[in-house]
């Protein structure tokens, strides 16, 4: 493994660990991302503006990574019908609320916090992801 493949990774990981940890600090709250952007959608008054500064940031985040090292994305821009993102955005989300949280919130929050509920949430996902791309690679023949 060369050092690019091994920095970036690891980078990404730590800013990802300090907001989560910095937002909990400050404002009391885990960063799971399908909660902070249903707060945003199911309005509590005051409860707004770090939710949307914390949603911008993601937004602005990619799109500065996009124009600073496009190959970071080598899809981004056509890989695939804007219907099926859309769909898949849908499912993800509803997923997200059937889980009672994603993959940020049980993934990075919860386990930090040793909760079985979401090693056993973050054990599903990965299966489930697993699973998704074995069926669609070499079931169904798509791309590799």
């Amino acid at each position: 493994m060369n050092e690019c493949t091994v920095i970036g990774p690891l980078l990404g990981g730590a800013l990802i660990g300090v907001g989560a940890s910095l937002l909990l600090l400050f404002n009391g709250r885990v960063a799971g991302v399908s909660g902070i952007v249903g707060g945003l959608l199911f309005r509590k008054p005051g409860d707004t503006a770090w939710r949307a500064a914390f949603v911008a940031g993601l937004l602005v985040g990619g799109l500065a990574l996009v124009a600073a090292h496009p190959v970071a994305f080598p899809s981004a821009g056509g890989g695939g019908s804007l219907g099926l993102v859309i769909v898949a955005g849908l499912l993800v989300g509803w997923g997200a609320r059937l889980g009672n949280g994603c993959t940020s919130g049980h993934g990075v929050c919860g386990l930090s916090r040793l909760s079985v509920r979401s090693l056993v949430a973050t054990l599903t996902f990965i299966a489930t992801a697993a699973i998704t791309v074995y069926v669609s690679r070499h079931l169904l023949g798509g791309a590799r």
